[in-house]
């Protein structure tokens, strides 16, 4: 995920070669509904799952992505940033001609902000599309033995280091919403143990590898989100048995040949309900005020 562009290329060329929802918080005053604030990049995004958002359409937003699914079980006023490719640097500055840095959307009166980023910084899913091998070994290069060569993983070292950066975005987000509970939206679960190759391809050690980084950066949103006062969102857990290994009608998340409308490596619709009813338990468990249920 350099960009969604290098995914869909990619994608292209494979084709011929190949809640259970905690009791809803009374609200404390009738001052309307939540305000919900949804900053990140693609994950949260969820490029090409139908329907578009016109508002934005270099972002490739969809109005099916997770932030929608949550707005809509908590009863909350939803203003979505999210936008594909985004980095953290696209949080204080344009990402695109008219399109607005994402904490413009940041005010007071923000009640819950929730935020997916940090695949780009790194460059996670870039470096997950050079570990593609549609050959079985030793027809190709192991992505896992590159990164690792002399001892320290290049990948994982990048994730620390833009540890910081991250932390520091968390501080902005209070305070610029001082009055918003904060969720930090972590990423999924996207090739079991050992992988599937050839069905997607990439050999086992490099799926292990791929996940593994995934898992750190997962492991790192949730020890800066705690440090800084936010709340994580596993988004791992619910996603077992639904990865780009399961069947096309079970997979959360696409493979690199999507075969529900999706970009690869990204979650569908279904993921996109699943991730957004966890976010919606997990603002329920804050304790956050919410509408009476009707």
């Amino acid at each position: 995920m350099k960009t969604a562009l290098r995914i869909a290329l990619v994608a292209a060329l494979l084709t011929g070669a190949l809640s259970a929802v905690a009791p809803v918080t009374a609200a404390s005053d009738a001052a309307g509904p939540p305000r919900y604030v949804a900053l990140g990049d693609s994950y949260a995004a969820a490029p090409l799952v139908p329907p578009p958002d016109p508002a934005d359409p270099m972002c490739l937003r969809s109005l099916s992505g997770y932030p929608h699914i949550a707005a809509e079980a908590l009863g909350a006023h939803l203003t979505d940033v999210t936008c594909s490719a985004a980095t953290t640097d696209h949080l204080s500055t344009s990402q695109y001609p008219g399109t607005a840095p994402q904490y413009d959307a940041l005010t007071p009166a923000a009640d819950i902000v929730s935020i997916t980023i940090g695949g780009n910084d790194a460059d996670v899913f870039g470096e997950a599309l050079d570990c593609v091998n549609i050959l079985p070994p030793p027809h190709g290069t192991s992505c896992a033995e590159e990164n690792t060569a002399g001892g320290t993983d290049r990948v994982r070292a990048r994730i620390d280091a833009w540890a910081p950066v991250f932390g520091t975005a968390l501080d902005e987000i209070t305070r610029r919403a001082p009055n918003a509970e904060v969720f930090v939206v972590g990423y999924g679960n996207y090739l079991r143990t050992d992988g599937c190759h050839p069905a997607q391809p990439f050999w086992k050690q490099d799926a292990n590898y791929i996940q593994g980084v995934v898992d750190h950066l997962g492991a790192v949103l949730r020890r800066t989100a705690e440090e800084h006062g936010a709340t994580f969102v596993d988004t791992y857990t619910p996603g077992i048995g639904h990865d780009i290994c399961a069947a096309p009608a079970d997979r959360y998340i696409e493979g690199l040949v999507p075969t529900r409308p999706a970009a690869p490596l990204h979650p569908n619709a279904a993921g996109a309900r699943v991730i957004g009813d966890a976010l919606a338990t997990a603002v329920r468990g804050t304790g956050t005020a919410l509408p009476e249920a009707s």
